[in-house]
């Protein structure tokens, strides 16, 4: 019969572990790290609990998380339960004032709020709380309206699709953030990508490149970008360890990377090329993700890099 670990045993594998993440402790000690929390994670309870639990950890000790998250599928449940319809272009939110007012809602108030409230939660005896912002908070995010352009196969013309209000990062003012960061108290900013142009005008931005410009403007040691595969995959369905930019950029146009992997990969080379010094795609919803990337050196996604 197989004897069972004892009580001991098991202390001296979770003092083991600590001790072989020192090294990787120190080398994010007062580094900031940009996260980006998919909206499909969000809406399964025990993996927000682990989430928020993570993130705690990480400011404990000494890195500086920044949590940037979705809402997609809240959206759609509360569009749905109100009687506003919505349609997508290329799989992208054609975004009408009634929608924006929805998205608004959601992203800016019960998601945020609740994500914070997570953290707060997790956070409670270290006195770690979350801080819940939009981009409209401070002037933190200007945007600018997105255009997407179609090419008929037909008439090879391209025509310009209105999203409507659909804006893209034009400019990121970290001011608000580096204060929450840099205050005497452990303070969690935790961003809803809501942001406004120059006129005033709210717009739906995507998460992901909000994340991305958040990163360049906080020069992010890394921006961990959680999504619900392992990883970019290759043609065998393995999991990439690291793709340069290069390689990444010719992923994407050899047609190597599809789907949603796309505008990933595009949002991790453009973070690459702003001065962060890596962006990891990996599974959200696998336990302790994170803290496997950071504190091992096994990693747990696929890391681009310059």
């Amino acid at each position: 019969m197989t004897k069972s670990p004892s009580v001991e045993d098991a202390g001296f594998a979770a003092a083991k572990t600590l001790a072989e993440a020192l090294p990787f402790i120190q080398v994010y000690d007062r580094e900031i790290v940009v996260i980006k929390y998919g909206g499909h994670a969000m809406g399964e309870e025990e993996v927000a609990r682990l989430f928020a639990a993570d993130v705690v950890l990480l400011k404990l000790v000494g890195a500086h998380p920044v949590v940037v998250h979705g809402g997609g599928p809240q959206i759609s449940r509360m569009l749905e339960r109100t009687g506003v319809k919505s349609t997508f272009v290329d799989g992208l939110r054609v975004t009408d004032a009634a929608t924006m007012e929805i998205a608004e809602m959601v992203l800016s108030g019960a998601v945020n709020k609740e994500l914070a409230n997570s953290i707060n939660a997790a956070g409670r005896e270290a006195d770690v709380r979350g801080v819940g912002l939009s981009g409209k908070d401070a002037r933190l995010i200007t945007v600018e309206k997105a255009v997407k352009s179609r090419r008929d196969p037909d008439t090879n013309l391209e025509s310009i699709i209105d999203l409507g209000f659909v804006g893209e990062p034009k400019t990121v003012d970290p001011q608000i953030v580096n204060a929450l960061i840099h205050a005497s108290e452990d303070y969690i900013p935790v961003i809803a990508p809501i942001g406004v142009c120059d006129e005033g005008q709210t717009y739906n931005v995507n998460a992901d490149a909000v994340a991305g410009a958040m990163a360049a403007a906080l020069k992010a040691k890394r921006m961990l970008l959680l999504t619900d595969v392992p990883g970019v995959l290759d043609k065998n369905g393995e999991r990439i360890e690291q793709l340069t930019i290069a390689e990444a950029r010719a992923m994407i146009e050899s047609g190597a990377a599809t789907g949603g992997m796309i505008p990933k990969l595009q949002t991790a080379i453009h973070a690459v090329e702003q001065g962060v010094e890596a962006v990891v795609i990996l599974d959200g919803r696998r336990p302790h993700a994170m803290l496997m990337e950071l504190y091992t050196e096994h990693g747990s996604g696929t890391l681009v890099k310059r």
